[in-house]
């Protein structure tokens, strides 16, 4: 199915993309290397879109901590199991793969957890950035530019990591 509506902003992280269709938010894309995947296309904004940049610039600017919008996360069961186990960390709170791969009922699968969160379609608001190894080092980051992104987003919200 596509997304129709299509919106992008400048945030502290970059350029951000968000896509929805009538209904629900579809994906959420941090700039990497200057473009967006969809930068050839022409912006299309929709309400469910205002209100998610609005509520995304709440967040960069400090004054939100949660998100209130209707997402569609596309996934194999395995990932969108993942993906709601991500959804249930708050604002500031923290997790290893060891820990997400016990959630889900895959202990031991934590090579598999990475994966996962690693597709995540809608990263920051499902915080996929609050995940470390379980020494609570930074082992990578998928969105935007890697590593340098995660560390802004673990800022901002305060949690602490291992060097």
């Amino acid at each position: 199915m596509t997304s129709p509506y299509l919106i992008r902003f400048t945030s502290p992280i970059r350029r951000i993309e968000l896509r929805a269709d009538e209904s629900e938010l579809t994906s959420l894309t941090i700039e990497r290397d200057g473009s967006l995947p969809h930068d050839d296309l022409p912006e299309r904004p929709s309400p469910l879109l205002v209100s998610a940049r609005d509520q995304l610039e709440e967040y960069f600017a400090g004054r939100r901590t949660s998100f209130d919008l209707p997402l569609r996360l596309e996934g194999t069961p395995f990932q969108r199991a993942v993906w709601a186990e991500l959804q249930r960390l708050g604002w500031g709170e923290a997790t290893s793969y060891g820990a997400l791969a016990a959630a889900v009922g895959r202990p031991g699968s934590a090579r598999a957890i990475g994966g996962a969160v690693g597709a995540n379609p809608m990263p920051i608001i499902v915080g996929c950035h609050r995940v470390l190894a379980s020494d609570g080092r930074i082992t990578g980051y998928s969105g935007g530019e890697g590593v340098p992104t995660k560390l802004w987003l673990l800022g901002h919200e305060q949690i602490g990591f291992a060097a």
